[in-house]
Order: C-alpha cells, then sequence, then structure tokens
C-alpha cells in the first residue's frame, strides 16, 4: 500500500522534504559526524538473531538452512461461499458466509480464530490512527458444523469477540487431516474512509475490503497469529478458495476479485459485447461510457436488483468494487506462459474512474504495462484472469491492494508519472506479498520494500529518462542524516514515529536491495530474486527464508549484510580521505566514516583516457579498520570516485570524489 499523509509520502520528491532542515538540526548532525572521526574502532557485526520457533521449523523439516521450502512444509487452507447485499442508501451490508477450514497442520487445534478487520472502527479497540467509529462487524449468529453457538466463554463450544479478533473454542479438537464447517451472519455499516483509507464510499462509489471474517494464519512458525489490526500495519492471510455473491441494486456495477462468471445475467447487451471484445482486444475498448452511467450499464431484472457471481482460487483474500458513474476501460496484457504448453497467456486490464480523475483516461494502459513488465521481472506470469484499478480518490490518497484488485487516489495534482508509479507499486503487490505470502503485520519492509523496488524498476521501463532508483535512496538517506531511523526488522506497528515506520517499510528495504544487488553483482542478484518468487510461490515466507536464498544462490555469507541493514540502523559514509604517489604507484586513501561495512567500488580514470574499476572487500572493514587504501600502478590519475553507479545509499556523496582536473 501506498498511504499518503504527511508522515508518509512514498514517491520520491516528497519524502525528501523529511531531512533535517533548522540550523539547530544540521549543525547537530555536524557535530556528531565530527566526533566519529576521533574514534577509529567501529562496531563488527555479529551473527543475526534467528527466533527458535523458525529453528524449530528447520527441525521439523517444514523449512531448510537453505530457505528453500522444507519437504514436510504445510500450511493450513479455507475455501468460503460468501453472499452479501449492500444497501448504497443506509451504507450497510448484510453477509452470511459458509467457510470451510481444513486443517494441513499436525497439530490438533482446540480454537479457531478469524480477523474482524473493520472491527478497528468500533469504540474501545486499540488502534493506531483516529478511525470514524460505524461499530465494525456486528455478528449474528455463529455456527460451526450445524451447531449454533452462543457468545461468551462460559459454555463450550462458544465464540467471543475481542477487538479485531473473533475466537471460536470447538466442542471438540480439530484433528491433523480435519476439517470444520463454520457458517457466519453479520452486518457491518461501511466507514466513508475505512481501515486508514483501505476501503469506503462516496457518490456513486463502494469499494469494499476486509469486509468478511476472514481466518486467522495459523502457520508452522508461530502457530496462531493474532496480532490485532490497528489500523497501520497491514494484513497476514492464508490461501483459500472463494465463491462471492454480491446483490446490489441494478443500477451499479460489480468487480470483484476472481473470474467474473455471469457478465450475460448482470451487463446490457451492448456493455456486454464490448466486455466481450476487451478481452480479446491489445488496445483499449471504452466497456462503458457517459452515456452508459446508471440502469444503461446493466442488465434488466425484475425486483431492480442485481446479483453478481465471481470464484477464485489459491488467493489470499477477496475485496470489490461498486460503481454507478465510473468510467469502465478494459484491455488485454500478455503475461508469458501459464501453463508451459509454449504459448502466451492474457490478462484482461480493468480501469474504472470518473470524471474527476482525466489521468485516469491511461489507466488501462498502465496497468497492462506495469503488468507484462513484472511478470517478465519476476519471471513468474501474472497468474489471475483480470488486474482492476478502481479511482476512489474520495476515499484514498495513495492506493491500496488486493488479489486482482486495487484503490487508488486521482493523482491529478502530482501527475502522470506519479500515477504510473502508485499504479506499478500496487500491481507489484500482486507477487509481494499475494502470491509470496508474508506477515505485513511484523515485516512490511518484505512486501513494500520489494514493491519499491519493483516500481522503480518499472517506471524507468515507461520512463526511460527517469533514474531507477536514486530518489528512492535519497528519500532514505536523508531520514537517515538524522539518526531518529528504527531497524527494519522492529515490528511494524512498533516504530518509534510514523517517519521511521514510513521509512523503513518502504524506501530504505527497496534501497537495501539495490545495495544487494551491488554486492552479489546483476546475475546472482535476479537468479535469487525470481527463485524466491518460484520456490515461495503461494506460501508462507519469513525473513530468513529471503536472507538464507540469496546466500544460496550468490554462494556468498551475508550474514554482515543482515545484520548491518536490517538489525541495526548504522549507516554507510565511505570518503576519500586522499591520494600521493609513491614507489611508482599512486596510493588512494579510502576513510570509512560510518559504521556498514561495504564493498569500496572505484572508478579511475587516466590522463591517457583510460577508466578502470577496482573493488575493496567488505572483509577488511570486518578487520575493525576505518581506513584502507588501493594502490594503483600508474601515477596519471586525474579523477577517483566510490561508487559511481550508485549501487550503495551512502549518506554524504560529497565526499566521495577525487578530482585534480
Amino acid at each position: 500500500m501506498i498511504k499518503i499523509y504527511p508522515a508518509l509520502l512514498m514517491l520520491t520528491a516528497l519524502l525528501v522534504a523529511w531531512a533535517c532542515s533548522s540550523s539547530e538540526k544540521t549543525t547537530k548532525e555536524q557535530r556528531t559526524q565530527n566526533l566519529m572521526l576521533l574514534h577509529d574502532t567501529r562496531p563488527i557485526p555479529y551473527p543475526i538473531d534467528i527466533p527458535g520457533e523458525y529453528l524449530a521449523a528447520i527441525e521439523a523439516g517444514t523449512r531448510t538452512e537453505t530457505g528453500a521450502p522444507g519437504e514436510h512444509f504445510w500450511q493450513q487452507y479455507a475455501s468460503y461461499d460468501i453472499e452479501a447485499t449492500l444497501n448504497p442508501v443506509t451504507k450497510k451490508l448484510e453477509g452470511q458466509m459458509r467457510a470451510t477450514y481444513f486443517n494441513q497442520s499436525p497439530d490438533e487445534l482446540g480454537r479457531l480464530h478469524m480477523e474482524l478487520a473493520l472491527n478497528v472502527h468500533r469504540k474501545g479497540v486499540v488502534r493506531a490512527r483516529t478511525q470514524d467509529i460505524t461499530g465494525g462487524k456486528q455478528i449474528q449468529a455463529v455456527t460451526v458444523n450445524g451447531r449454533r453457538l452462543t457468545e461468551g466463554q462460559n459454555r463450550f463450544p462458544a465464540y467471543v469477540v475481542q477487538g479485531t479478533q473473533l475466537i471460536i473454542y470447538l466442542a471438540e479438537g480439530l484433528p491433523s487431516g480435519g476439517e470444520v464447517e463454520v457458517e457466519i451472519e453479520w452486518t457491518a455499516e461501511i466507514p466513508r474512509r475505512g481501515a486508514s483509507g483501505r476501503n469506503g464510499w462516496a457518490d456513486d462509489l463502494f469499494f469494499l475490503g476486509y469486509w468478511y471474517p476472514q481466518f486467522s494464519v495459523y502457520d508452522d512458525v508461530y502457530g496462531w497469529f493474532t496480532e490485532p489490526f490497528r489500523g497501520n500495519a497491514e494484513f497476514y492471510h492464508g490461501f483459500a478458495d472463494y465463491r462471492l455473491a454480491i446483490t446490489m441494486p441494478d443500477d451499479w456495477v460489480v468487480m470483484a476479485t476472481g473470474d467474473f462468471l455471469n457478465p450475460d445475467e448482470t451487463l446490457a447487451p451492448h456493455v456486454l459485447e464490448r466486455y466481450l471484445a476487451a478481452k480479446e482486444s491489445d488496445e483499449v475498448i471504452h466497456v462503458i461510457t457517459a452515456e452508459d452511467f446508471g440502469r444503461n450499464a446493466t442488465a434488466e431484472s425484475e425486483n431492480g436488483m442485481l446479483t453478481w457471481h465471481f470464484e477464485s482460487e489459491r488467493v489470499r483474500d477477496v475485496a470489490f468494487s461498486a460503481t454507478r458513474k465510473s468510467f469502465w476501460d478494459a484491455r488485454r496484457t500478455p503475461v508469458g506462459d501459464l501453463t508451459g504448453d509454449g504459448q502466451t497467456n492474457y490478462s484482461l486490464m480493468n480501469a474504472f474512474y470518473r470524471e474527476l480523475a482525466p489521468l485516469w483516461t491511461e489507466m488501462a494502459e498502465y496497468n497492462a504495462h506495469a503488468i507484462s513488465f513484472l511478470s517478465e521481472m519476476t519471471g513468474f506470469p501474472y497468474p489471475w484472469p483480470h488486474m482492476t484499478s478502481v479511482e476512489g480518490s474520495t476515499i484514498i490518497g495513495g492506493g491500496m491492494e488486493y488479489p486482482m484488485m486495487t484503490l487508488m487516489g486521482d493523482y491529478n495534482q502530482r501527475g502522470a508519472m506519479a500515477l504510473y508509479s502508485v499504479t506499478a507499486h500496487e500491481l507489484a503487490h500482486m507477487w509481494f506479498p499475494m502470491i509470496v505470502s508474508t506477515n505485513e503485520r511484523i515485516y512490511t519492509w518484505i512486501d513494500e520494500g520489494n514493491t519499491v523496488f519493483a516500481t522503480d524498476e518499472a517506471r524507468h521501463s515507461r520512463f526511460p529518462e527517469v533514474d531507477k532508483h536514486a530518489g528512492t535512496q535519497q528519500s532514505y538517506i536523508s531520514f537517515a542524516r538524522n539518526n531518529r531511523e528504527g531497524e527494519l526488522m522492529r515490528w511494524s506497528d512498533f516504530h518509534y514515529s510514523q517517519q521511521a515506520y514510513g521509512i523503513a517499510s518502504y524506501p530504505k528495504p527497496a534501497s537495501v536491495l539495490v545495495a544487494l544487488r551491488g554486492v552479489i553483482g546483476e546475475d546472482a542478484f535476479w537468479e535469487a530474486y525470481r527463485t524466491i518468487v518460484q520456490e515461495w510461490a503461494f506460501k508462507q515466507m519469513y525473513p530468513w527464508d529471503m536472507f538464507r536464498t540469496f546466500e544460496r544462490v550468490s554462494g556468498m555469507d551475508l550474514g554482515w549484510f543482515w545484520r548491518s541493514w536490517y538489525y541495526e540502523t548504522w549507516t554507510l559514509n565511505q570518503g576519500i580521505a586522499g591520494l600521493h604517489i609513491e614507489d611508482g604507484e599512486s596510493v588512494i586513501r579510502i576513510r570509512d566514516y560510518g559504521n556498514v561495512p561495504m564493498p569500496v567500488l572505484l572508478r579511475i580514470t587516466r590522463a591517457n583516457g583510460e577508466v578502470n574499476d577496482a573493488r575493496i572487500s567488505h572483509e577488511h572493514w570486518l578487520t575493525g579498520t576505518r581506513n584502507a587504501e588501493y594502490r594503483a600502478p600508474y601515477t596519471d590519475i586525474l579523477r577517483v570516485e566510490i561508487d559511481p553507479d550508485r549501487h550503495f545509499p551512502d549518506i554524504d556523496r560529497n565526499n566521495m570524489v577525487y578530482d585534480i582536473r
């Protein structure tokens, strides 16, 4: 998700504003740097902390020391059959669902946990942000295997609602390999800006996410994950199959996660014809135009209501949109070979937007470019039938992702490139965490850092004149200079400030991925990156799986890298201390003013026009020194520069060039 508010502006130019601006802060920063010069000792990275629960998973064979899933890897599964009716006048949703939970773990379970994310809008619930109080989800009935439960813990079986958790106490333990059927009826008043702008409503528009009770994750490392949703750090969901039936008045157009099963029953004949044409078109088709708004877009109904059906397999979540005065543009885009038959597969790119968002006339094209690019970049073709972007500027300023669905602002004031960037970002989330599932509530940096990195790559493909990663690096560097950042591995909801959360979630982990590529090399980086996606597709990955995969593929011990960048708030600050001639050689003196031990990448320009690259290993700094020398066997050096290709986020590039011209 990209969230737009003063403390967290993802896009590069805005994040730079977080740098110190007052003379008092600048003086303090300079004083800190001067003090560092007095100390030649430096911290040596020690082994990273790996939880005992993760090590136990390795012992059990569900995970491996190489980062790949283990021979005995397991994860839970579920299937949902959900029917919901949304009243656009009262803003009330009435839902009922029948869900089956499959216990694929080796453990017997005495209870089930379900998440009620919209309960962040209940009075008295602990939250990190101000929220409208709408009451959250009101549970009307809970039935387990045909037996209706009472609320409270006095008699079992029973259920209890605690904040954003629904806990079901079973009459009998659910054995390994067993399954249980849960039926729930509920209602919810939809907030105008729900869950910190992740869903809500505006005139003639609804976007619903986190709208149904959803099984919490029970995994092979920690068991039940019950950390509450506080409105800030996001989600950890399991994979499931879904069947949806969404009923609304017949002048609303609905789109949702999954295959659209009944377009012939819900769309007007001429709109249906355009929709089917778009699925075969490489050019944008205007499926719904201004002339179609209202009853002209949908099929006739006998009772003034239409039910829209969708079905999906192996997704983490489902969301739906409902629009009454939105344009609908669509086209297909190639995603690669999904089935291995040598044929190119396609996915439908949808864009729903209102007249107030003129930049969105390019959205279907933006979707198409981003999905095709990211399919190739990750080495994993986009696996789903459609990708739908919904403009909801009066609900959200940035963007929010769901499988096959995203809600984004209009970006009128920020321009076309910013709109493409947020599109690429939200669509990159289809791979992290929708395919490679991660625990966003604890480790936001995994999915957000990966998607910022992917956004930069995709934006450069669309707008080649833009530097790939420099802006993101500068966003991190500007904040790191202030000594107010928090460790990437700090639990997301418990950062020191909202700014620290933002930096640790978005630009820093993206910048660190670029730095990692500079350390292990282009080929090893992309092989490892794509190996992670292939091996952990539709599985739940932890940070140490990612770390170890990069080590396995690169053949390098990177413990120093993980400790320095992920577990500490150390900074990188390499500088050229001088150059002198000695015994017919040029001696280039390097001083490391920071604490992160990184290779020194040198580019040396000679008077004869020759340009040479050299490298001082990171291992040199692991001896505890802050000084290094590189001896060049010639004396006609005109210029020396450290890291000229800007792989590394050095906090002071002013001391990285020695130029005698």
